[in-house]
């Protein structure tokens, strides 16, 4: 094991190995893409397997009250990078295909937490935080602000998400490979008449749309939004994974000898689901799952990369996910139709787009061999916190005016015998709209202030559901929060809704 900078004994008390020296871990987060609690073998999924994530689980710490902050992605990976919860900052919601960059770029991150302490740090995959200044991205000169101007050393992204325009790559301020004279242009208009979409082509599509995703078709797949141009730079959907384990791979062969930071943004449950054709019909359950055994897959290679190069005792590799499961989510890829009785949220109701446990309860792993003793935790962690406990873990020094939201949960996190995980904790939807779930304890209480509820029921396909505008659960007795208690609990629920209200109100819970 290669020796770097060394912390005090007295912060890795924690650790196993707390009697002897300790160095500064690389670290790889790994987040998944519309994953739930049920989409691994090692969280139960039997109708095919994990065996990549259910190593890294076996040789961690394998959470059962891990958490998401939102159930959709923009607002996860914006909490997971600023520690702030995103129904704070205005426009933290889906961020749309030319959205300019939604984390101000003064913005203290994880990132530059990092950085202050001697890390290399890269993102590798799906970004979808929004790139360029106020007028939104200049797809043919540089794209900044952008992940370089919040922290990061390297960049490799797919810049929105894959069901919106543009399918290329952005590599730190440049779309690669783009001819200057077949420039791109990205816009919410259709730029003329003649301009093929899903609606206009439907019958040329080799996967059809059922919602929304019906205007510039790439890849015979219609997508959200429209582009014209940048023929050189477009990519193939199928790709798409092995793209970014190479980039990956790349980087971290180039700053092994140097403690680093990758943020593995995986795009491969999103809609359009398009696995790499080897792993086409690896399920029985369509492409959806056979994107789950894709993402498998480049956990293993990642995993391999470090055993190869003698780092992975160095290295703490942390696998989340960035919101619950959707099935139809746009298109018609038979996700519902093949789903068989697999339960991608496991036992809890709702996924995606839903404030309830299946929205927002994901797979949590933390491994860092011969460090982090094997295990199975109850204790609650979320994708937020993964800033202040490593920066407790590295000593960094987070600003007061920042990472308002995220806490020390170190302990718990690495297993230390004892150590508590949060106490309580607020969930939202997408834009922080007044649909929010709050967890003290046991308890959870779930507000919707327009008394609806969008996909609450993973296996159909349920929208604008009519719920209360309050609800309470015990979810020590209901985890699946089939029977509302808040009758008979008033005093409970009356303290439960002035907290959260306190919460949202103060602007920060950081002390």
């Amino acid at each position: 094991m290669k020796m770097r900078s060394l912390l005090p004994l007295v912060v890795l008390s924690f650790f196993v190995h707390a009697e002897a020296e300790t160095t500064k871990p690389n670290v790889i987060v790994i987040m998944a893409d519309d994953m739930g609690y049920g989409d691994l073998s090692c969280y139960g999924a039997n109708q095919f397997e994990t065996p990549n994530i259910d190593q890294l689980a076996a040789e961690g710490q394998r959470f059962t009250n891990g958490y998401c902050s939102a159930s959709t992605c923009t607002p996860t990976r914006y909490s997971f990078l600023t520690g702030t919860y995103a129904f704070r900052e205005k426009g933290t919601g889906i961020a749309p295909p030319s959205s300019p960059l939604i984390i101000p770029h003064e913005t203290h991150t994880i990132a530059d937490m990092f950085q202050s302490v001697g890390y290399q740090t890269a993102v590798v995959g799906k970004w979808h935080l929004g790139l360029g200044g106020e007028e939104g991205p200049q797809w043919n000169a540089d794209l900044k602000p952008g992940p370089l101007e919040i922290g990061f050393d390297y960049s490799f992204l797919l810049p929105t998400t894959n069901d919106r325009v543009p399918q290329v790559y952005v590599e730190n301020h440049r779309v690669l490979n783009l001819d200057p004279a077949d420039p791109l242009w990205v816009g919410m208009k259709k730029p003329d008449d003649d301009h093929p979409t899903g609606i206009t082509h439907r019958d040329t599509l080799k996967m059809d749309w059922t919602h929304g995703h019906n205007a510039t078709i790439h890849n015979g797949i219609s997508r959200i939004g429209f582009y014209t141009g940048g023929h050189a730079a477009r990519f193939r959907d199928e790709d798409l994974a092995d793209k970014w384990v190479e980039q990956s791979n790349a980087w971290i062969e180039k700053n092994k000898d140097e403690p680093f930071f990758l943020f593995f943004a995986s795009h491969d449950l999103h809609v359009p689901r398009i696995p790499h054709e080897r792993f086409q019909g690896a399920t029985p359950l369509g492409f959806r799952a056979d994107s789950i055994v894709q993402l498998d897959w480049c956990v293993g290679e990642l995993m391999k990369t470090l055993d190869r190069l003698e780092i992975a005792d160095d290295t703490l590799v942390i696998f989340c996910s960035d919101n619950g499961p959707v099935m139809d989510d746009g298109y018609a890829d038979e996700a519902l139709e093949k789903l068989k009785d697999h339960r991608a949220a496991g036992p809890f109701t709702g996924g995606k787009y839903s404030v309830y446990e299946g929205g927002t309860r994901t797979p949590f792993i933390t491994r860092w061999k011969g460090t982090i003793k094997p295990g199975v935790s109850d204790e609650v962690v979320s994708t937020i916190d993964i800033y202040g406990s490593l920066a407790a873990l590295t000593e960094a020094e987070i600003p007061k005016d920042a990472a308002l939201d995220t806490f020390d949960v170190s302990g718990a996190m690495f297993g230390k015998a004892g150590a508590k995980g949060r106490s309580e904790f607020v969930q939202q939807d997408n834009g922080g709209k007044g649909n929010f779930g709050f967890r003290s304890g046991d308890w959870k209480l779930v507000r919707h202030d327009k008394k609806k509820a969008r996909n609450t029921v993973v296996e159909q396909k349920l929208d604008n559901v009519a719920v209360p505008q309050f609800q309470l659960f015990d979810l020590k007795l209901d985890p699946g929060e089939e029977t509302d208690v808040l009758e008979s609990n008033l005093e409970v629920a009356g303290k439960m809704k002035a907290r959260l209200a306190e919460i949202i109100k103060a602007g920060r819970t950081r002390p």
